[in-house]
């Protein structure tokens, strides 16, 4: 009998799926690691799994505790499924600027969600230091800092790594994926990079972020923004990315993103999220770079559920100057 034993042994060991459109178009094997089939729906899962053990085995967080966290969602979606089920309190801080939905998930899982104004990281009143600061109030509390808590890369360098790996049969050309805290591309690098120093490392990266630039040119300067995508760009390198090695990145505009996304759900059937899209897009920007007969494989963060308000919103895309082009 294979018989997963609770939430934590489901976290993980998602399909490599064949993007066939895009396959087809670009001669590449185009393949997406299914991370929207983790419990909590995201590939934030892992991370939320591995910070929730660390600060388990430092005697940090003792039973009954509370786990506090700045999030833009997903991360904070996972670690209410894993302190529910080993029993500790979530408190969430969130920027005003994400889905209803988020909120609305988090707080029908039970955390205390405490949306804040969003500003930007050197305020100290963004919703990350707001969040560290509170920990610091409570008995028996830890903050997660998933940007700076490298638990989270490690998260990928012993699971998410492996996994492409394995699925791939080790014939891989270039893994590539979006960052807000780093954790995902940093810890696959540090995995696949002692796999085969041959498997290139590109970092995608959607518009008003700061980290397109600093791969390119070694500064960490903002690009023109604001992003509709959520959770990801940054305007600093956290202590998850730092030291990554990443052998090109690619810069993707919001538009593209709005039409990869439909074009994947009238095309192929796909429901993705904003960070999905930016994903398959960087990957398929890789691929005409490479040329055909290569394979790069990146991450289907999570589903379109909870981006209906935002992305899959008419009236949202119209004013943010974007438009839906039909596929039919």
């Amino acid at each position: 009998m294979n018989i997963l034993s609770g939430l934590a042994e489901s976290i993980g060991n998602t399909p490599l799926i064949r993007i066939d459109s895009l396959s087809a178009e670009t001669g590449c094997e185009i393949l997406g690691k299914a991370e929207f089939m983790n419990p909590g729906g995201s590939v934030k899962d892992r991370a939320a799994l591995w910070m929730v053990r660390d600060a388990e085995r430092s005697g940090a967080l003792q039973p009954g505790g509370t786990v506090v966290e700045g999030t833009a969602g997903n991360t904070g979606i996972g670690l209410v499924h894993v302190c529910n089920s080993r029993g500790y309190n979530t408190v969430i801080y969130m920027p005003d600027n994400q889905s209803d939905e988020k909120v609305n998930i988090l707080r029908t899982l039970g955390a205390e969600v405490r949306v804040v104004p969003t500003v930007p990281y050197a305020d100290d009143n963004n919703f990350q230091k707001q969040a560290g600061r509170y920990a610091e109030t409570l008995d028996n509390a830890v903050w997660a800092n998933q940007f700076d808590n490298v638990a989270n890369r490690q998260a990928h360098m012993e699971s998410t790594g492996p996994e492409i790996w394995a699925q791939t049969d080790g014939k891989l050309d270039a893994f590539t994926c979006a960052v807000g805290t780093g954790g995902t591309l940093a810890g696959v690098s540090r995995y696949l990079k002692t796999q085969s120093e041959d498997v290139q490392i590109w970092l995608t990266d959607p518009h008003g972020s700061a980290l397109y630039n600093w791969v390119t040119t070694g500064e960490a300067t903002m690009t023109p923004g604001p992003s509709i995508t959520e959770g990801i760009g940054n305007s600093r390198i956290t202590d998850n990315l730092a030291d990554t090695v990443i052998d090109d990145a690619v810069q993707i505009t919001d538009q593209a993103m709005v039409d990869m996304v439909y074009r994947m759900l009238e095309e192929d059937g796909w429901f993705f999220g904003s960070s999905t899209g930016i994903n398959l897009c960087g990957a398929v920007e890789i691929a005409r770079r490479l040329g055909p007969g290569h394979t790069i494989a990146t991450i289907l963060c999570d589903d379109g559920s909870k981006y209906m308000s935002r992305l899959f919103n008419p009236e949202f895309l119209s004013e943010k100057g974007l438009i839906r082009h039909s596929q039919s």
